[in-house]
């Protein structure tokens, strides 16, 4: 103004000063820490939440890796799609077509959950035979040495067979003590268990979860004291303990239990600290004072489950996971192995289960007819099949990425949280469209029945390793804006720092970094917004395009609402679950069609996929822009909430859910064979051997795609009044007499109503039980209402 106007002196003089003081204030290191920092730094220590030692060390488990850049408001997409794609090594590949292969055609899951409810002995031999127990512990300790892609591959596999099989190896090769061991166990304790637990001559479990902490994990009430005892015949230090343990898994037969409990040291043997904190120890089996309870059974999904609990138990040392290096560090160590554990099998599990519904519930609705037609090609079904089929796709890539930074070193416990919630839960929504879609042949029990024991299981997927509920309001979030965020953790940091100087200088550089982290948002988000995103980088040209561009937009409209949530609520975004848990949404949202996009590009951009990636992406961004706007809705500052709105979706919201041409094409995907249908679906079992049903139905689904032709022209006749029976053989033969069809087209016709009748017959069983007429009258009740 003074060079370019004739403004006064008397006028320019206090702008000139008011400038001064500005700079000097603001650019001026230790003034600006003087009396602007030093302020900020007192009310922030008054308004951070109380955080407990168990958070403190959740938060430095585990790793930050794509979820920072999502967080960042700027993702670098190069990065994502320059991190290698995780592919089996051949020798996983032969392990999988060999003794996977073998392991599931032996099991027969009807027999193991109905009848003998445990795996037969020869499964278990064979497991331990071959390995199962040691897939991740490194040849050089007897064990295979497995990526967690083949990990994954053996779980997923083994899930669409039976599930029982697949958590029986899955346990013992996530959370377990092997895990543990190969990481933080002493090189006695390596030597000794690790080759033991790979040839299954320990069969071990992780005893966490009792009575009084459950979710609450780090409230363990099971206490261990340091104290002088015997143990096989010498006087040696260690811990005498008492505990009570409930819902392990391979509890009943296991011979080594890894425990989680609270470490005291009254008598001061160890040093001058009485409380320890959480420690994990190995005690096995005989060891006086352990009792093994009786199992449970989890929703007649018979996998050995059951309590333990010890009175008086004495261990050495020795016996500490880690020694006496690792004591108190219990919790910490717990979480990184859930971090990476969490990532890969249930997940499998989930994902197993939605390729057995794509691949079979699809075959079974282009199979079976109703009113004339196969029911997949009617709307309300198709609806159902297109969910199935998209969240499939989104399932798996997720599945892929996440195992993919598992094998390049990553332990990303925020990912693991995501995948574990939001794959469990598209588990739950496609297990029940399958439901619906095979009706009566899906709820009766029994050898054919390929989706209900799945069904029945989903509860204890949603369940076990971190509830769901829990997952999504407390962790994903809560962990996600600490770990993530390129500003927060530094400022809790600094307010914590012992040293006064240091912490302020810290606190200095994080707290004006993160006011300039938001300005950059405020500016970003308003911009994107009001081009939808459309003149932001793509790392790619092609229809995917703009899914890139968007998600740069949710990416800054995630950061501003999550720093404008955390710097007007503070400490009670802690309990305001609700809201913590919509922005957990919206980041693991963005997580997901990052996973879609990226298994697209690395599969070569098939044209026969874009209508799942188009279903799976839409999907996302209209729960992304849903999640935000409740977001808005429910800020207690309203004024806030309508700024946020102004700037965030300046013009509208833009997404809705996927249209019906959308939905129908991402449904006949399921309907008829394909390359899409197989590379959706590999990796599960399957077989046209008749004598499995998952043979039955593959026979017959290629069967309807060779006859629906003739069916339709069939359909054709009868319209036009050249045919008149109702039932498609007789119609086949009025149509031979017209030369409508020949004698070999008859054949193929017949050939189908048997496959089809074989499909849609379900299992019944002779009456059981010691009164046979009040069972007989209650078999006809039963019959009654599934009529009805």
């Amino acid at each position: 103004m003074t060079l370019a106007t004739g403004i006064p002196w008397y006028l320019s003089t206090p702008l000139w000063l008011g400038a001064a003081a500005v700079v000097l204030l603001l650019g001026v290191p230790a003034i600006r820490r003087r009396y602007i920092t030093s302020a900020l730094l007192r009310q922030f220590r008054k308004v951070i939440p109380p955080m407990s030692r168990t958070e403190q060390e959740a938060l430095q488990a585990g790793s930050v890796w794509w979820d920072a850049e999502l967080f960042s408001g700027r993702p670098d997409w190069e990065k994502l799609l320059n991190t290698p794609r995780s592919r089996l090594s051949g020798r996983e590949q032969a392990f999988l077509d060999g003794p996977v292969e073998r392991l599931c055609r032996m099991l027969d899951d009807w027999q193991i959950t109905h009848t003998e409810k445990d795996l037969p002995g020869e499964i278990w031999d064979y497991l331990k035979q071959e390995r199962f127990f040691g897939l991740v512990l490194p040849e050089e300790h007897g064990g295979l040495g497995f990526s967690a892609q083949a990990h994954s591959e053996v779980v997923m596999k083994l899930s669409s067979r039976s599930i029982v099989a697949a958590v029986t190896v899955m346990v013992p090769n996530s959370l377990g003590p092997g895990k543990l061991l190969l990481h933080y166990g002493t090189r006695q304790q390596q030597q000794y268990y690790l080759p033991r637990l790979a040839r299954g001559e320990e069969i071990p479990c992780f005893a966490l979860t009792g009575p009084d902490a459950g979710s609450d994990a780090g409230a363990i009430p099971d206490q261990g004291v340091v104290a002088w005892g015997q143990w096989r015949g010498r006087r040696v230090l260690g811990v005498r303990l008492d505990w009570e343990k409930r819902y392990i898994t391979l509890g009943p037969v296991a011979t080594l239990i890894g425990l989680a409990f609270r470490l005291r040291d009254p008598d001061h043997l160890l040093g001058d600290r009485e409380e320890l904190g959480i420690t994990l120890a190995l005690i096995p089996r005989d060891t006086p004072g352990v009792t093994i309870g009786a199992r449970h059974i989890p929703l007649d999904i018979p996998f050995q489950n059951g309590p333990n609990w010890g009175r008086n138990v004495f261990v050495p040392l020795d016996q500490l996971i880690g020694g006496e290096k690792y004591i108190g560090q219990g919790w910490r160590m717990l979480v990184e192995s859930l971090a990476e554990g969490r990532g890969v099998s249930l997940p499998a599990l989930a994902v197993g289960a939605g390729k057995v519904c794509s691949r079979y519930t699809g075959a079974y609705a282009a199979i079976r007819q109703q009113f004339g037609m196969p029911i997949g090609r009617f709307e309300g079904v198709e609806e159902a099949l297109a969910r199935i089929a998209g969240l499939t796709y989104q399932m798996d890539a997720a599945r892929r990425l996440t195992l993919g930074a598992l094998d390049i070193g990553e332990k990303p416990s925020v990912i693991s949280a995501i995948v574990k919630y939001h794959l469990t839960e598209r588990y739950r929504q496609l297990i029940n469209d399958a439901m619906d879609i095979q009706a009566g042949s899906g709820i009766i029990l029994g050898p054919s029945n390929l989706i209900a024991r799945a069904y029945q299981a989903l509860p204890i997927a949603i369940t076990v390793e971190g509830a769901n509920i829990l997952t999504r309001s407390m962790i994903i979030f809560g962990q996600g804006a600490m770990r993530c965020h390129p500003w927060i953790l530094k400022e809790f940091s600094a307010a914590q720092e012992p040293d006064c100087e240091r912490g302020l200088a810290e606190f200095d550089h994080a707290v004006f970094g993160h006011a300039g982290f938001l300005l950059e948002n405020i500016a970003r988000s308003l911009f994107l917004g009001l081009t939808r995103g459309r003149l932001s980088h793509s790392p790619v040209a092609g229809p995917a395009k703009r899914y890139f561009q968007q998600l740069n937009w949710m990416s800054a409209a995630f950061a501003l609402a999550a720093d404008a949530a955390m710097m007007t609520l503070g400490a009670t975004l802690k309990r305001k679950e609700r809201l913590s848990a919509r922005l957990g949404d919206v980041l693991s949202e963005m997580y997901l069609t990052s996973a879609v996009l990226k298994q697209y590009q690395d599969d070569g951009c098939p044209g026969e996929d874009w209508p799942l990636v188009r279903w799976a992406c839409e999907t996302s961004f209209y729960r992304m822009q849903e999640s935000l706007r409740l977001l808005i809705r429910n800020l207690p500052f309203r004024p806030l909430g309508w700024l946020l709105r102004l700037v965030l979706f300046p013009s509208c919201y833009p997404w809705t859910e996927p249209d019906d041409r959308m939905s129908h094409e991402a449904a006949g995907l399921l309907l008829a064979p394909s390359e899409c249908r197989d590379r959706l679906t590999a990796g599960i079992f399957i077989t046209d051997d008749e004598r499995f049903p998952q043979g039955i139905i593959e026979q017959a689904f290629l069967q309807a795609a060779r006859v629906a032709p003739l069916e339709k022209t069939l359909r054709e006749a009868r319209r036009a009044g050249v045919v008149h029976s109702r039932d498609t053989l007789e119609q086949a033969r009025e149509a031979l007499a017209e030369g409508l069809v020949d004698a070999a087209d008859l054949r193929e016709l017949e050939k189908m109503r048997m496959l089809r009748r074989r499909v849609i017959a379900v299992d019944s069983f002779e009456h059981y039980g010691r009164n046979n007429l009040l069972q007989e009258a209650d078999h006809n009740r039963a019959g009654l209402e599934v009529g009805s």
